[in-house]
């Protein structure tokens, strides 16, 4: 099977590029790449210090996708997105002007997995304890919205071959963008946002990699979006308290109301030394840190595809901490 996967140099896109390379299924593989020297530095962190001869790179440029003298894909796997933008305009460039000028450079015979977010549903509906497939879709920042823009766009063009997948957050090594998280887990005191707690749907990204691949080896018969996620839900003081656990740090968590978290939030969009170490509060991502409730119904994907995700929270959290140390050493 010839399979092009973008987004190889992102987090779930490494990860995944890397379940790929060890699979058999995949008699060529071809990444677009905005910095092949990128790709090539994380790869030799992997150990492979020369590209397979089955690895093939092609250049991609302001939604400019060079595919030509390429294998034509039999199957295509668009993990590439934007996570942070402080204005709209850079996530519907990206999710979805980025997406339809990729596929309309595809054969028709292409078969196409998109990840989505569960962003783009919004969380779950008010009094509900789930958020199903057929509620009623609420993003509530610009990120969601994007990606639902993308969805339906593609549900409109390539229902036929179309798979969507959304997961919700998901942890594992190879993401920098946890590192914060461990930074505050760290110190002697840890911020988590608002009083209440907040519930999560969540996924460890080798489980996400395998979901992914067992649809790419199905055959589906239904283009609507489908949630990935383990079954097991967390809290978000559970998330800040468990990683501190296995830094053996001590410290507490100190509860600080939505109104700081806002007011910092908007004092860090006026600094702009401050929107790189603080981008996951930038003005569009705070606004999905208010809701109390993100947990999705993943039953359908697991019943249709027979798969179950197999890491829990401690499990995935003690092996991006033993990335991370890696990677300062």
């Amino acid at each position: 099977m010839n399979l092009l996967l973008t987004g190889s140099t992102g987090f779930v896109g490494r990860n995944l590029l890397l379940h790929v390379l060890r699979d058999p299924l995949f008699s060529t593989i071809t990444l677009p790449v905005r910095n092949k020297q990128r790709l090539l530095q994380q790869l030799s962190k992997e150990g492979i210090e020369r590209l397979p001869s089955h690895l093939s790179l092609c250049s991609v440029e302001n939604n400019c996708w060079d595919l030509e003298a390429l294998p034509e894909p039999d199957l295509v796997i668009h993990a590439a997105g934007l996570t942070f933008s402080r204005t709209r305009e850079p996530y519907f460039e990206t999710h979805l002007n980025g997406t339809l000028q990729l596929l309309k450079l595809l054969p028709t015979t292409s078969r196409i997995i998109v990840l989505s977010s569960v962003a783009a549903a919004g969380p779950t509906p008010e009094g509900h304890m789930l958020r199903h497939d057929d509620d009623p879709v609420a993003p509530v920042s610009w990120y969601g919205e994007s990606k639902l823009k993308m969805e339906q766009e593609l549900l409109k063009q390539y229902s036929q071959r179309l798979l969507l997948l959304r997961p919700p957050i998901v942890l594992g090594p190879r993401d920098t963008a946890t590192l914060p998280l461990f930074k505050m887990a760290r110190g002697p005191l840890r911020i988590k946002p608002g009083r209440a707690l907040k519930h999560y749907s969540w996924i460890d990204v080798d489980d996400l990699c395998q979901a992914i691949l067992r649809a790419a080896q199905s055959n589906w018969t239904t283009a609507h979006p489908y949630f990935v996620t383990s079954e097991e839900t967390i809290t978000d003081l559970e998330l800040i308290e468990t990683t501190a656990a296995i830094l053996q740090a001590r410290g507490i968590t100190l509860r600080i109301p939505h109104g700081i978290i806002q007011l910092i939030s908007s004092i860090a969009d006026r600094i702009p030394a401050l929107h790189q170490p603080l981008q996951s509060l930038g003005p569009d991502r705070v606004k999905e840190i208010l809701p109390s409730r993100w947990v999705v119904d993943g039953a359908p994907f697991r019943r249709d595809f027979q798969w179950r995700a197999q890491r829990g929270l401690c499990e995935t959290l003690t092996e991006t901490a033993r990335w991370l140390d890696e990677q300062r050493s």
